[in-house]
């Protein structure tokens, strides 16, 4: 047998286990996605191409943070700061443009550095103590929110200015500018956890850090890179949602960091580390954006959709609690 057929085998099998893997959330998507299509209440206003992409640039800011969530869940951390990352990490990019007149390419860049900086920040402390992730980062989440009001005087930071506005709320062709870049960092995150070194490594400390260690793996390195790539995607999310706003606004990503949480969980990952895969947070990221959408669309009271959101996300809990205990 040539490579090529071995290696088209090796593309079924690996498409044969993902949907044996994720054939729970994969009939989830499907029956909510029928119902929404199907009932008589939403149908007209759920297919069409407008919503479609109205719902994919909603969910793109999640599914970035959802990228390295899955990664940190998969370490068996938690990243809770990133909500104030995205607030921080807008606020200082839209600064830069109105008050110390940097470029909007410069000014993007600073923005995106600020989520980086506090991802190393975490990713330093977590490495090097061994104080509880969950502790580092409830702590930071303060500190960043704190900066962004700090910094900003509690007030909004506005930038009026198209060239500002493309990143967040610009199209090429058809397909909104956020979309498309979610379906770059959906393949690179995919490409590094699959393909690469660090990608085995982050299963394998998931798994049994002692372990790992005896393995030869540098279990502070790996540490250190998976929350620094969080706060990478959090620098991202706030330019992107900064610019989506027009500005840069201190209480911007209040409670980003549960939406990405709960598409993780949702879509498969184990609250106990070492198993997940990026295409289950992808579902995941998309039922958790379909049932917003689809409450909206039914005009249901935004008090209840966070108890419907609740409800999914502790199901999700409860069926991988199921699954670990089966093991």
């Amino acid at each position: 047998m040539d490579n090529k057929g071995k290696s088209d085998i090796k593309i079924k099998q690996g498409a044969y286990q993902y949907f044996k893997e994720n054939m729970g959330i994969i009939i989830a998507f499907i029956v909510l996605f029928g119902f929404l299509a199907l009932n008589p209440i939403t149908m007209h206003a759920f297919l069409t191409s407008q919503n479609m992409f109205n719902v994919l640039r909603q969910i793109s800011t999640n599914m970035y943070l959802a990228c390295a969530m899955t990664m940190v869940i998969i370490l068996g951390g938690i990243d809770l700061s990133v909500g104030s990352i995205i607030a921080l990490s807008g606020c200082v990019a839209a600064a830069c443009v109105v008050r110390h007149g940097m470029s909007i390419p410069v000014s993007l860049i600073m923005g995106i550095f600020v989520g980086l900086l506090f991802g190393m920040i975490n990713g330093f402390i977590i490495a090097k103590t061994t104080i509880p992730a969950f502790i580092v980062t409830l702590a930071t989440m303060d500190i960043a929110r704190g900066f962004a009001y700090v910094y900003t005087g509690g007030s909004p930071v506005r930038v009026v200015s198209k060239a500002w506005q493309f990143i967040g709320a610009g199209y090429i062709g058809r397909i909104p500018v956020p979309v498309i870049i979610m379906i770059v960092l959906l393949i690179i995150t995919a490409l590094i956890m699959n393909n690469t070194r660090p990608g085995r490594h982050i299963y394998a400390v998931g798994g049994n850090v002692t372990a790992a260690v005896f393995s030869g793996i540098s279990v502070k390195k790996i540490k250190f890179q998976v929350y620094a790539y969080s706060g990478l995607m959090a620098g991202i999310a706030g330019v992107v949602l900064a610019s989506r706003m027009y500005s840069g606004q201190p209480t911007a990503g209040n409670g980003a960091e549960m939406d990405a949480i709960a598409a993780v969980v949702v879509g498969g990952t184990s609250m106990a580390g070492g198993s997940g895969k990026i295409g289950g947070t992808i579902i995941g990221a998309l039922i958790i954006g379909f049932l917003n959408n689809g409450l909206n669309l039914m005009n249901v009271n935004s008090f209840w959709q966070y108890v419907v959101k609740g409800v999914v996300i502790l199901l999700a809990v409860f069926l991988d609690f199921v699954r670990n205990n089966k093991k």
